[in-house]
C-alpha cells in the first residue's frame, strides 16, 4: 500500500492544475483519500478479512462520497477528480494512468456472481457522470464522455458518447459525426427535430398544393374568358 503513495500524489500534480501544494493535496484533495482508503481496504479484503475490509470501505465512502468495495483492484496513479457520487463495484479492475470524474459508475448489471464489472485499461478518461455497466473491457488510452452510457466492449484507442454510448473517434480517426462531448445526444431534441423536418415537409406540400390549385383555377379562368367571348 504505501508504495503507491508517491506516485498518488504525483498523479494529482499531473492532472490538477489546481494543485499548488503537497500539503493542499495530502490533506484536502478527497479523491486522494478515497484511494488510500480503498487500498487500505483491498489489503485486508485480499487476507480475506472481509468484515474489516468493508468497515474501513465504508468509513472511506462516508469520509469522501466516493465508494470503491474492497474487492475491486485499481491500478498505479488513479486519479479522481472531485470525487462524489462515484461507485466502482467488487470486481471492477482499473488500469495504470486512469482518471475518473465526479458521479461514475462503474457497476454490473445482474446479480450473478464471478466477474460481473468492468475492466478498464491504461490510460483512460472516464467523463462526469458515465455509467459504465457489464463485464467487458474498455480499451487502452479510451475517453469515455460525459453522461455516456457503456453497456458493450470498447476498442483501444477511441472517444465514446451518448446513451446508450457509441464509439465516435477510434486511432484519431472518427467515425462518427458527433464528437463533442458536450453536445451529447438529448431524445427529446432529436424528437423536436424530426417533428420540425415532418411540419417544414408539410408545409412544402401544401405549398405545392396551393400553387397546383391556382394555376387550375387561372386555368379555368382562362377558359372561361375564352368561352365567353366565342
Amino acid at each position: 500500500m504505501f508504495k503507491h503513495i508517491k506516485s498518488d500524489i504525483r498523479a494529482v500534480f499531473d492532472n490538477d492544475p489546481a494543485a499548488r501544494s503537497r500539503f493542499e493535496v495530502v490533506f484536502t484533495y478527497a479523491g486522494l483519500h478515497a484511494i488510500w482508503g480503498h487500498r487500505m481496504a483491498h489489503s485486508f479484503y485480499k487476507r480475506r478479512w472481509f468484515t474489516l475490509a468493508r468497515i474501513v470501505s465504508q468509513i472511506s465512502r462516508f469520509m469522501t462520497g466516493v465508494e470503491i468495495h474492497p474487492g475491486a483492484r485499481i491500478g498505479d496513479r488513479l486519479f479522481i477528480d472531485h470525487g462524489m457520487g462515484i461507485v466502482i463495484g467488487e470486481t471492477c479492475e482499473i488500469g495504470d494512468d486512469v482518471i475518473i470524474y465526479q458521479g461514475v459508475t462503474l457497476g454490473g448489471t445482474g446479480k450473478e456472481k464471478g466477474k460481473r464489472h468492468p475492466t478498464v485499461g491504461n490510460n483512460v478518461v472516464i467523463g462526469s457522470g458515465a455509467k459504465v455497466l457489464g463485464s467487458f473491457r474498455i480499451g487502452d488510452n479510451s475517453n469515455i464522455g460525459s453522461n455516456a452510457v457503456v453497456l458493450r466492449e470498447v476498442p483501444n484507442n477511441s472517444t465514446v458518447v451518448g446513451n446508450p454510448g457509441r464509439v465516435v473517434k477510434r486511432n484519431g480517426e472518427r467515425v462518427s459525426d458527433r464528437l463533442d462531448h458536450t453536445k451529447m445526444p438529448d431524445p427529446l431534441v432529436d424528437s423536436l427535430r424530426f417533428l420540425q423536418k415532418e411540419i417544414e415537409e408539410i408545409r412544402e406540400q401544401l405549398g405545392n398544393e396551393d400553387k397546383q390549385k391556382a394555376e387550375q383555377r387561372r386555368l379555368e379562368s382562362q377558359q372561361y374568358i375564352g368561352d365567353y367571348e366565342i
